[in-house]
């Protein structure tokens, strides 16, 4: 059951860090997905090599895995987690002229890594945008959501 008090929030209305110290230690994860759709011509840059940039999914992944290590520096709020484990998977699909970038994001500690995973999937769909805009600037960064997460005293979670 979700709870409807803002945990962000005090008792005199003013925002604040929820304080973790009592939570259990405990696995957590989470995956998030985003999709980056664009003209064919762009998709076939990408994948053959050719983006003026460098190597589009290479930096596109990086940044990712870095974004969700920094995840507290953007979003105000969030806990500093040592986080274990990111992987960014990138999915071309010539079909639509699309890349599904999915991001999974580990830590063992007293709060989820949902933000984590979401900026990563975020940063990653951004940064593909940007490596490749000057060439095709109709870009569309689509369907950011979480798709699953476990542990912690909420349990799992996963999307229909």
């Amino acid at each position: 059951m979700v709870s409807s008090k803002l945990t962000h929030i005090d008792d005199h209305g003013n925002a604040h860090m929820v304080d973790v110290s009592d939570k259990a230690v405990t696995a957590r994860t989470a995956v998030a997905t985003g999709r980056v759709s664009m003209k064919p011509e762009t998709l076939s840059l990408i994948l053959e090599g050719r983006a003026k940039k460098g190597d589009v999914l290479s930096v596109a992944r990086i940044a990712g895995i870095m974004a969700a290590k920094h995840t507290h520096n953007l979003i105000p709020l969030c806990h500093p987690l040592a986080v274990t484990k990111v992987t960014i998977d990138l999915d071309p699909d010539e079909t639509t002229s699309a890349i599904t970038v999915t991001a999974l994001v580990k830590v063992t500690g007293q709060t989820g890594v949902e933000m984590e995973a979401l900026t990563a999937a975020s940063i990653t769909c951004l940064t593909i945008y940007d490596m490749v805009k000057a060439v095709d600037r109709g870009i569309v960064i689509s369907d950011l959501k979480l798709i699953e997460k476990t542990g912690g005293k909420s349990g799992s979670f996963k999307a229909d």
